[in-house]
């Protein structure tokens, strides 16, 4: 496993044990789908969006407060959008 592999494996567990059960359903998914195909930076934010906390983070994605000017971007745009879509037994 090469290093890019290795950071994606642990930003995808981390993503999927925060510990917040609502959380863990929106990001867990999200980072399975999108964190293969992202850049070195979107790698770096989306690292640094898992140093927050988790309700912080949840409020964010549900818009119930501001996201801060580092993730309110096309990162919390991806993640609304995931947030959006629909879950059926095809919808994933």
């Amino acid at each position: 496993m090469n290093t890019d592999e290795a950071r994606q494996k642990k930003l995808k567990m981390r993503a999927w044990r925060r510990g917040f059960r609502e959380a863990d359903l929106i990001l867990g998914p999200f980072a399975d789908r999108h964190v293969p195909l992202f850049s070195e930076a979107e790698l770096d934010l989306f690292e640094a969006l898992l140093e927050e906390a988790d309700h912080d983070i949840y409020g964010w994605i549900l818009e119930r407060m501001p996201a801060p000017a580092p993730y309110d971007g096309l990162l919390m745009t991806q993640l609304r959008a995931f947030r959006d879509e629909p879950k059926g037994i095809a919808g994933g």
